[in-house]
């Protein structure tokens, strides 16, 4: 299976991705490993990306794309793949196509997470992260025993300013702004799953998976 994962931030696409990849075993391949990878590994791409990244510039989309190309040449992707982070756009989405189409391959589907705006808010808002350790919190979902330090290391706890909720509402903005075209786009295409990412992580991943057999099911039968 050869799919794209999308959704808001906030509505669990790691957590997702990894229970997904495991069960169809394929590779999880999101665009900030990728860009690790290749920063850390000292590649030309790694090296060019790291210039513009440096400058506080966002990474080209030639840039990005050669490298997707270049993951998505690696033996464990020939058999399928889960993209989480690309594409971003509707020009990404027929740069996917193209470098796909090289490989001899093509798009299976897009699976779309969609959480109400206000839960997002709520889950995002509501995390505090550990000064010392790093471990993220939650005062709804997840408390300390005491408010406010960690219950790993003793650290104190904070909210990350991307975390505060007018700025998770802007970003949610920009994202329903950016990705909107891209949902339209594979979804006049036939290729757009939709899934209610609310609820627990198990009612989730049981909902993603049923809907992604059910679609290759459809489509082997087509």
């Amino acid at each position: 299976m050869r799919l794209v994962l999308v959704g808001p931030p906030g509505a669990g696409k790691g957590t997702q991705a990894e229970f997904i990849a495991d069960r169809f075993s394929i590779p999880k391949i999101s665009t900030g490993d990728i860009f690790r990878a290749n920063v850390s590994g000292g590649t030309e791409l790694g090296k060019l990306a790291k210039q513009y990244m440096d400058a506080g510039d966002l990474v080209p989309d030639q840039v990005t794309i050669a490298m997707v190309r270049d993951r998505l040449s690696e033996p464990d992707a020939a058999a399928g793949f889960l993209l989480d982070g690309f594409p971003r756009n509707v020009a990404q989405a027929y740069e996917l196509d193209s470098l796909l189409g090289d490989l001899g391959n093509s798009l299976d589907v897009v699976l779309e997470l969609v959480v109400d705006h206000d839960e997002i808010v709520k889950r995002l808002s509501g995390r505090r992260t550990c000064r010392k350790c790093g471990h993220i919190w939650h005062v709804e979902y997840d408390p300390t025993k005491v408010d406010g330090v960690c219950d790993r290391c003793g650290g104190e706890l904070f909210q990350r300013d991307d975390d505060m909720a007018d700025t998770v509402r802007h970003r949610l903005d920009v994202y329903a702004e950016q990705t909107a075209p891209l949902i339209q786009f594979y979804d006049g295409r036939s290729q757009l799953l939709v899934v209610d990412a609310m609820g627990t992580v198990e009612d989730v991943t049981e909902r993603a998976i049923s809907a992604l057999v059910e679609s290759s099911e459809t489509a082997d039968q087509s």
